[in-house]
């Protein structure tokens, strides 16, 4: 991860630790359901981690925002997004409920409790958002609908 602290060069030694704990957790969880591409496993940094974070170069989450990630997968943006802001209050959706059992563990595995984890379509969630995120879930025009 240490090219994500060279752009987010104020992360606290917590936050440096979360995120360094993110590859072996997924690499454990990876082996067991794929959830992220195993010839991207070894980019997860990059690939993953610090494109999720790119978010924060345009938008900071105030202490209190709840956010929501639609079709977050294996946690992405979300998770980094919870370390990066752990004030906030992340909604991490999946349909795939295996997909939302890594969510779970990996949240539980670097100690973040400001990440909830739904296994449900966006479609069905109650209740209102600050933001609401995603990564290359459809196209927009559906996304935005």
């Amino acid at each position: 991860m240490e090219i994500v602290s060279r752009y987010f060069p104020d992360l606290t030694t917590r936050q440096l630790e979360q995120l360094t704990a993110l590859e072996e957790v997924y690499r454990v969880w990876n082996d067991r359901i794929n959830v992220i591409s195993r010839k991207d496993i070894d980019q997860l940094g990059v690939r993953h981690v610090l494109h999720s974070l790119a978010i924060a170069e345009v938008c900071r989450f105030r202490a209190g925002a709840r956010v929501l990630d639609v079709g977050t997968g294996g946690g992405f943006p979300g998770i980094p997004l919870a370390i990066l802001f752990p004030e906030a209050r992340f909604t991490l959706v999946d349909s795939i409920g295996k997909k939302i059992r890594v969510v779970e563990e990996v949240a539980r595995a670097v100690g973040l409790r400001n990440v909830t984890a739904l296994h449900a379509r966006v479609e069905t969630i109650p209740g209102r958002f600050d933001f609401v995120v995603s990564r290359a879930v459809t196209r927009m025009k559906p996304f935005l609908e």
